[in-house]
């Protein structure tokens, strides 16, 4: 990309930003460190509480994609945790490769119309659908850039469109971003995608975090809660952690940056709902396979180990109650529950 591009991007970036609606604000950032523990990190912010959970899903299950005659239909290969949204979506979670997806809110979002002899599958699924398929980010471009099915946005529970992108790495650091703009996939494959936040769409992300570069990072930083600017500052910070970290230092630093993005709870801004306040945060250690959890409303993390759940086909599906103000401390393994599966976000074909 030439100078010029990335000035006309640049442009488009910032005409955006000014004109964006938004309703979420989240952050993705992933550290690699020397000893080749890849960690991931995410917010979930958004205008009000989407009653998140976090649910325990086995191999061998039989899922559908919930979006009509024509949804698709799969069984997954690979037991997962997943954090629920609304109760009819995964937004976040890791499989027992240490395959990790995020999904955050992009606006710009248009997943094009259904294709006669292509299954449907409800956005609700997106995250959860790669969770079951895939060990690698490499396996997981290789299938998706086929585009084997076409993702149907509808609107959710609050009345906001279900529009997202999708950020998936694994235990190498490899690391890949999905957009649907103008109807059709751009994926951004390799380590170096470590960030993502929402709108502009990611090539217009990196021509801002190119004109901060050139400003020097190390001197300013644009300090807005905006999506724009928690990019660039966690772009700079997740790149300034020492990479000799590990074990808790090194999540405790990856911590430290998804919080330094993160929006004060409880704040609203009149006309701007792109601007929302921080729910909740995740981080991966995607070597020992373990979810840390952090909420805003408690004062307590608490962690996951996959290895301490069950996994295997036929194992029942779990469930770990977080509405109602529940939280733990510590491992919470053991504080899992049988529970039904909930249902993707019903969707109708376009």
């Amino acid at each position: 990309m030439d100078r010029f591009e990335r000035f006309l991007l640049t442009v488009i970036a910032f005409v955006t930003i000014l004109t964006a609606g938004t309703a979420s604000a989240c952050t993705r950032c992933l550290r690699v460190f020397s000893d080749g523990t890849a960690i991931v990190a995410r917010s979930m912010d958004w205008v009000e509480d989407p009653g998140s959970e976090i649910w325990v899903f086995p191999r061998g299950m039989n899922r559908s994609g919930n979006a009509g005659p024509t949804s698709l239909t799969w069984t997954s290969r690979f037991g997962s945790v997943g954090v629920s949204f609304y109760g009819a979506a995964t937004v976040d979670g890791m499989n027992e490769k240490g395959l990790v997806a995020n999904v955050l809110y992009l606006a710009e979002s248009d997943y094009g119309k259904s294709v006669a002899g292509r299954p449907d599958m409800s956005i609700g699924g997106w995250a959860q659908y790669v969770l079951d398929h895939y060990a690698t980010v490499a396996e997981a471009v290789a299938a998706l850039e086929k585009e084997p099915f076409t993702i149907v946005a509808p609107i959710l529970p609050n009345g906001e469109p279900g529009v997202g992108h999708l950020a998936i790495s694994d235990p190498s650091g490899d690391s890949a971003i999905f957009e649907y703009v103008g109807g059709r996939l751009k994926i951004h494959h390799g380590r170096q995608y470590a960030v993502m936040t929402n709108s502009p769409p990611f090539d217009a992300q990196l021509a801002l975090t190119e004109y901060w570069k050139e400003i020097g990072g190390d001197v300013m930083l644009p300090g807005t809660i905006r999506a724009s600017d928690r990019f660039v500052r966690a772009s700079f910070y997740i790149n300034a952690i020492p990479k000799h970290l590990s074990g808790t230092k090194a999540i405790a630093s990856v911590f430290s940056v998804i919080r330094n993005a993160s929006a004060p709870l409880g704040i609203t801004t009149p006309g701007k709902p792109n601007v929302a306040s921080t729910i909740w945060r995740t981080v991966h250690d995607q070597k020992d396979r373990t979810l840390y959890f952090d909420s805003a409303t408690s004062p307590t993390v608490f962690w996951v180990p996959l290895e301490q759940l069950d996994l295997t086909a036929g194992a029942a599906v779990k469930r770990l109650a977080l509405k109602g103000g529940e939280t733990y401390s510590g491992d919470a393994s053991a504080s899992f529950r049988p529970a039904e599966p909930f249902t993707f976000l019903e969707a109708k074909p376009r």
